[in-house]
């Protein structure tokens, strides 16, 4: 039950991530960068990364 609830939550950040980008939007000034979409990608990766650690450090996956 612990390895599921980590899952979802280090999944919820990044679904939403993608959700907001994944809309029809034209006026979002990242669309039109050349390397907005790297960006938002290595954020997603760093959000992902980052989350995993933090619940390594609490001693999650310990039990």
């Amino acid at each position: 039950m612990i390895l599921l609830t980590i899952l979802t939550t280090i999944c919820i950040p990044l679904s939403f991530v993608a959700g907001i980008y994944g809309m029809n939007f034209e006026y979002m000034r990242e669309l039109n960068w050349k390397y907005g979409y790297f960006i938002v990608l290595g954020l997603m990766i760093y959000i992902g990364i980052s989350m995993f650690l933090w619940f390594k450090r609490k001693g999650w996956f310990d039990t």
